[in-house]
C-alpha cells in the first residue's frame, strides 16, 4: 500500500489544508515520539477503513514500522490487552465486555457512528417477531450478537431463550445460510449489507447508522493497549491524529479510500467498499462526545446482566480523552 511522495501528498491534502499547515508546529511542540513502531489489528470489515488507510499518515507522524496483525475472528480489544497489537477499532459494547473480563486496554476516542444493519426475511416485520427465530452472526466474536442482544432485550425479547444464534463456530457460514433462506435473520457489517442489497435478499429491520438511539452514539471506538498508552503518550497522540485524519479522508474521498483498500487486500469489491464508505458517518467524530457512548452501552449491558460494572467505573479506569480533546481543537474543520 505504499505510494509515491506525490500521490501521498495528494491523498493527504483532502484531510484538511488548515490542519496540515499546523501539523509541523504541533509535532515540534510535542517532541520526538517515544517509539516509531505501531501495530494495528486487522479485521474483515470495511467500516474500519480509517485504520487501514492511515499508514502514510502514520509515516508522516514519524512511525517507521507500521504493522497489521490479523485478528483471526477473535475479540480485537482482548488481543490488544494481551499486547498482541497496540491499537484497534472495535464496537464499543464489545470493548466494554472485554474490559469487564479484565482486558488491559484504554478507550481513546470514537471514530464513526453506525455500521451494523439487521436483515430479516420479509415475514419478520419487527424485533418482536424474532421470538423463536434463528439469527446468524458472521463473526465468532460477540460484537454483532451483543448489538442485537441489547436491542432485543430492550423491548422484552429474551435473546438467550427466544432466539437461536448461528455464529459460524461450527464451521457454517451464517451469511450464506441467510442468503439461501435457511435461517431467518442476519446481523450484517460492511460489506455484507451492500451485498445483500445488491442481491435483493431480505429487508433491513433496523440500521444503526440512522435509527435511534443507536445513531446517537459512536459505534466503533479506538482502543489502545494500556501499557503502550501509558509508556508512549506522544506516540499515542500521533496515532490518534493519523486515524482521525484518515476518517476525514474516508468521508471526503470514499472512492480513493475504497481503491486503496482493494489494492491493499483489505477488501475485494470496490463497488461495495465505495457504498459502505459513503453510508458510514466518518465526518461526525467532532460532534459526538465519546463519554456519552461509554455511559450508554454499559448501562444497557448492566441492565441485562451482561456486565457488573457501571459506567463511572469504566470511564474512570479504562478511558483517556486527553488526546482526543486536544486533537479536536487542533483538527477543527
Amino acid at each position: 500500500m505504499m505510494q509515491t511522495r506525490r500521490r501521498f501528498l495528494t491523498a493527504l491534502s483532502v484531510a484538511g489544508a488548515t490542519s496540515l499547515l499546523r501539523t509541523p508546529y504541533v509535532l515540534a511542540a510535542e517532541g520526538v515520539p517515544e517509539t516509531t513502531t505501531v501495530r494495528i489489528l486487522k479485521l474483515p470489515s470495511i467500516c474500519l477503513a480509517p485504520q487501514y488507510v492511515a499508514d502514510e499518515l502514520l509515516g508522516a507522524e514519524g512511525f517507521t514500522e507500521i504493522g497489521y496483525v490479523d485478528a483471526a475472528g477473535s475479540e480485537s480489544s482482548a488481543m490488544a490487552g494481551r499486547g498482541e497489537a497496540d491499537f484497534t477499532l472495535e464496537f464499543a459494547a464489545q470493548t466494554i465486555q472485554t474490559i469487564e473480563a479484565g482486558a488491559s486496554v484504554t478507550i481513546l476516542l470514537g471514530v464513526h457512528v453506525g455500521c451494523y444493519e439487521f436483515f430479516a426475511k420479509d415475514e419478520i416485520r419487527s424485533v418482536n417477531d424474532l421470538r423463536g427465530t434463528t439469527v446468524g452472526v458472521q463473526t465468532r466474536g460477540p460484537a454483532p450478537s451483543t448489538y442485537l442482544t441489547a436491542i432485543a432485550a430492550h423491548i422484552g425479547v429474551d435473546p438467550s431463550h427466544d432466539i437461536h444464534w448461528v455464529t459460524g463456530a461450527d464451521g457454517s457460514n451464517p451469511f450464506a445460510l441467510f442468503a439461501d433462506g435457511k435461517i431467518d435473520a442476519f446481523v450484517a457489517i460492511p460489506p455484507e449489507p451492500q451485498e445483500l442489497r445488491a442481491r435483493h435478499i431480505g429487508h433491513v429491520l433496523f440500521n444503526s447508522i440512522v435509527d435511534r438511539p443507536w445513531s446517537d452514539y459512536f459505534c466503533c471506538m479506538l482502543t489502545g493497549n494500556r501499557e503502550y498508552v501509558r509508556k508512549y503518550p506522544v506516540a499515542t497522540k500521533r496515532v490518534l491524529r493519523a486515524i482521525l485524519k484518515a476518517a476525514d479522508l474516508c468521508a471526503s474521498e470514499p472512492e480513493r479510500v475504497a481503491q486503496r483498500m482493494v489494492d491493499g487486500g483489505f477488501t475485494a469489491r470496490y463497488d461495495y467498499a465505495v457504498e459502505a464508505l459513503r453510508e458510514v458517518q466518518y465526518d461526525r467524530w467532532r460532534e459526538y462526545d465519546p463519554e456519552d457512548t461509554i455511559r450508554y452501552y454499559p448501562l444497557r449491558l448492566y441492565e441485562e446482566g451482561m456486565i457488573k460494572s457501571l459506567p463511572n467505573k469504566i470511564i474512570a479506569e479504562n478511558t483517556d480523552w486527553r488526546f482526543f480533546n486536544e486533537l479536536k481543537r487542533e483538527l477543527k474543520a
